[in-house]
């Protein structure tokens, strides 16, 4: 084995791994679930079981995001660390459009498929997808390691998937009418809007879950010392 593949690098393989198949399959499962067991108890399921899975994957990630090779270090060049915080805040944007609804997502709402077109969506119909990639690109940025990389085209390619598995699963759900929203957006960034088949209404961006995220994200910068401290404690 090269020197740089320590241990670690297998195991965050394993993890992602392990969260994508149980992550994808519960969202594919979600039909027949739902039919067994109701919709807010099939939440409350993949809920149990995806946030441990996420939960253990960032501790791992933080106790060995240095591990391996270091093939660049950055982190002391003027302005990188502004540009990697501005990108991982942009990541953030992207990432929990889909969390707007919180009443659905506690299961306290019944939780459902929407087949949305509005806001986030006029820019790209997958923003996790989009999310995932912006938040790799500035943390491999800042960090440099073998470790990273790895973690990265995990997490890449689990969106990937997700991007096709997310398609296919809203055709089985509405068909033809998910059929006319897929023409009229883009998976690529602004690829529709460039190209007329949609347009940028900025009002619908004006609402308080953006804020919520806002405030997310003063949070997460606020804390990102303290969880590092916190799960470096953790002899993962």
């Amino acid at each position: 084995m090269p020197d740089w593949l320590t241990p670690s690098h297998v195991v965050m393989i394993g993890l992602l791994v392990v969260f994508a198949i149980a992550h994808s399959g519960l969202a594919a499962l979600r039909p027949y679930g739902e039919k067994l067991m109701g919709a807010r108890l099939y939440r409350i399921l993949f809920a149990l079981v995806s946030l441990p899975l996420a939960t253990i994957l960032i501790i791992y990630f933080f106790n060995h995001r240095y591990d391996g090779w270091q093939l660049w270090n950055v982190q002391g060049t003027p302005g990188v660390a502004t540009t990697v915080w501005i990108l991982s805040a942009i990541s953030f944007l992207f990432l929990y459009p889909a969390t707007f609804n919180l009443l659905e997502i506690a299961a306290i709402q019944k939780p459902q498929v929407h087949l949305y077109e509005t806001g986030i969506i006029r820019i790209t119909r997958h923003p996790q997808m989009v999310g995932q990639i912006i938040w790799c690109i500035a943390h491999t940025l800042w960090l440099g390691t073998t470790f990273m990389l790895v973690t990265s085209a995990g997490l890449v390619l689990h969106h990937l998937f997700g991007v096709w598995h997310g398609d296919r699963r809203l055709l089985a759900r509405y068909g033809e009418a998910f059929e006319a929203v897929k023409a009229r957006t883009s998976i690529i960034p602004f690829l529709a809007i460039l190209q007329g088949r949609q347009h940028l209404n900025l009002v619908e961006f004006l609402r308080p879950a953006y804020l919520g995220v806002a405030a997310f994200i003063l949070l997460i910068w606020w804390a990102h010392p303290v969880l590092i401290r916190a799960t470096g404690s953790i002899p993962w």
